[in-house]
C-alpha cells in the first residue's frame, strides 16, 4: 500500500492532485490510500485512481494502516510526519525535517507555489508528476448548467472581500445577462443570502449544494467569481473562467496557472507566513475595487469563447 497524507481542504486536496497522480502512475499495482477527513471524498472520487480513503482530521491521532510508502503531502512536519511515523511504515517520503528525526528528504520552500511544492516531493523520490495536470473527472450533470458563480466565503475573515462589494458585482453582471448565483458552505449561507439580497437577488440564487454538488455547478458553469479559497482551485480544474480575489496570500503560492480564462487580483506586496491575524478584510483585498473585478470578468469569459 501507498499512504498519502492530506487533511486539509478543498482547495489543499486539488493542489495535491498532480503529486498523487504521478503516485498512482508510479505504483499502478499497489493500493492508493489517502489519509483525508472523510468529508471530501466525493471530491476525492473525482480524482480517479485513489483507492481508499484513511479518516484524517487535523491530524487527531488515529490508526493508520501499514504501508509499504507514507508520503507526507501534508506540511512540514514535524507532526504530520510523526502521524505517517506512527504506522510504521517501511518508508517515509516527506520533506526533511530533523525534529521528527527525517533527513533524508529535499528541504522545504515557504515561498514556492503549492502544487509544484508537492510535485518536487514525489520527484525527490523518483516519481514523475506533471504540476499541469490539474483537472479532475466531469460529473455527467449539473443542478445549474451555465451559470455564474460568485462565492464570498473563505476559511478567515482576512479573506472575505466585503459584502457590499461582491454584490455589487453579481447586480452588474446579471444586468449584463448572466444567471448569477451566490454559493457558499452551510456554515456560510448566511453570508450567501446577505450578498444575494444586497444584490437585489431572491433566495432561488442561494442553493444549497454539498461537495459534489458544488463541484457539478462548478463544471459546468460560465464564470466563477471568488476569493482564494476552495472553490477556485474547483474552477481551475475544469478550466472554467474564473477571477480570483487575493488578500495576505500571493497568487504565486497559491493563484491558478496562467491561462487565459483565470485571472488573480491581488494589490499586495508580499506573502504573509499564513492568513492575517489582525482581524477585518486583509488591506491587499480591501484595495480590489468592484469595476476591476468585473473588468477582468469580461476578459476572462471572453477569452474562454476564443478557445
Amino acid at each position: 500500500m501507498i499512504l498519502a497524507l492530506r487533511a486539509l481542504g478543498v482547495g489543499d486536496l486539488a493542489a495535491a492532485v498532480p503529486a498523487l497522480r504521478g503516485l498512482r502512475a508510479a505504483f499502478p499495482d499497489h493500493t492508493l490510500a489517502l489519509a483525508a477527513p472523510t468529508w471530501l471524498t466525493p471530491l476525492i472520487d473525482l480524482i480517479g485512481g485513489v483507492d481508499r480513503v484513511v479518516a484524517v482530521a487535523d491530524l487527531s491521532p488515529a490508526p493508520l494502516p501499514e504501508a509499504e510508502i507514507a508520503v507526507n503531502l501534508h506540511g512540514s512536519g514535524p507532526q504530520s510526519h510523526r502521524l505517517l511515523q506512527a504506522a510504521h511504515p517501511a518508508k517515509l517520503w516527506a520533506f526533511a525535517c530533523p525534529e521528527a528525526g527525517h533527513l533524508d528528504g529535499p528541504s522545504w520552500n515557504a515561498e514556492e507555489h503549492e502544487v509544484q511544492r508537492w510535485c518536487r516531493l514525489v520527484r525527490h523520490y523518483g516519481v514523475d508528476a506533471d504540476g499541469s495536470d490539474l483537472s479532475l473527472i466531469r460529473p455527467a450533470a449539473a443542478p445549474v448548467k451555465g451559470a455564474t458563480i460568485i462565492h464570498p466565503g473563505a476559511k478567515s475573515p482576512s479573506r472575505r472581500w466585503p459584502v457590499e462589494r461582491y454584490a455589487a458585482v453579481a447586480k452588474q453582471l446579471r444586468a449584463e445577462g448572466h444567471r448569477v448565483l451566490i454559493t457558499g458552505s452551510a456554515a456560510e449561507r448566511d453570508l450567501a443570502v446577505r450578498v444575494a439580497e444586497h444584490a437585489g437577488l431572491g433566495t432561488d440564487a442561494v442553493p444549497r449544494t454539498d461537495l459534489g454538488e458544488l463541484a457539478a455547478l462548478v463544471a459546468y458553469a460560465r464564470l466563477v467569481v471568488s476569493g482564494d479559497t476552495g472553490i477556485a482551485h474547483l474552477a481551475t480544474a475544469y478550466r472554467t473562467p474564473s477571477v480570483v480575489l487575493f488578500g495576505p496570500m500571493s497568487p504565486a503560492r497559491w493563484g491558478p496557472p496562467a491561462r487565459p480564462q483565470h485571472r488573480a487580483i491581488w494589490h499586495g506586496t508580499r506573502s504573509e507566513p499564513g492568513d492575517s491575524m489582525e482581524p477585518g478584510v486583509h488591506p491587499a483585498l480591501l484595495a480590489v475595487r468592484p469595476g476591476e473585478v468585473l473588468d477582468a470578468a469580461r476578459e476572462v469569459t471572453g477569452a474562454a469563447a476564443q478557445i
